[in-house]
């Protein structure tokens, strides 16, 4: 992301009782349409945890297996209910990957292939616009992670990291040059240029004081 469009100051810290754990496949850490990153960056109770990097071990942090449960569908997988988090708190796992990368690691990695699978209800498509979804139904890590909270939390939390998702899609389309300056969720900072949206117009009065834009020499 552009400096002029950073999202910090759009993140929220939610404190919620459920605590995330994102599996995380190695080729992702690297990609930054990534969304499973970003869902932890908004939970306070959030661990990532690197699967296929020999010097990194995919070890979670300690958690109560008998109150966790992988969200990834199978055909033994249970509708996530708000009963679920009525119980105590919970740990939610998720991987993170493609489709074939995320199921080999719900079927592989022994801290979660013993665990509960539970699939989300709702049907809403995607909103996704930085990759493509070849899967009917399939969702950006952080969509699903925002509707299984919403499930378990409420609508509010829901609604925060939903808000979350769509700025930094948003903004990353701006600065591709798929989405005007004034279509952007949540707006742009006043100096930040529709036609340069890596320049800020405050560059502009150092390139100014400087000498000509080497551009235009």
């Amino acid at each position: 992301m552009h400096q002029s469009l950073c999202v910090c100051d759009a993140l929220p810290l939610l404190d919620v009782d459920t605590t995330l754990v994102v599996a995380l496949h190695r080729d992702e850490e690297r990609k930054t349409t990534n969304t499973g990153r970003l869902a932890a960056l908004c939970l306070r109770r959030a661990h990532i945890v690197v699967h296929g990097d020999r010097e990194r071990p995919a070890e979670p942090p300690p958690f109560d297996a008998a109150r966790a449960v992988v969200l990834f569908p199978s055909s033994d997988a249970q509708p996530l209910t708000p009963a679920l988090a009525s119980g105590g708190p919970l740990t939610l796992v998720v991987p993170d990957g493609n489709w074939r990368q995320a199921d080999k690691m719900a079927r592989r990695l022994a801290w979660m292939r013993d665990l509960p699978r539970v699939v989300l209800s709702d049907e809403t498509p995607t909103s996704y616009r930085l990759r493509s979804e070849p899967r009917r139904g399939g969702l950006a890590t952080m969509e699903a992670i925002a509707r299984a909270l919403g499930v378990l939390h409420g609508d509010a939390v829901a609604r925060a990291l939903d808000a979350a998702f769509t700025t930094v899609v948003e903004r990353t389309l701006f600065s591709r040059g798929r989405l005007a300056h004034d279509a952007v969720f949540g707006g742009l900072a006043p100096h930040v240029r529709a036609d340069r949206p890596w320049q800020t117009s405050a560059d502009d009065h150092v390139t100014a004081a400087e000498g000509p834009d080497p551009e235009q020499a």
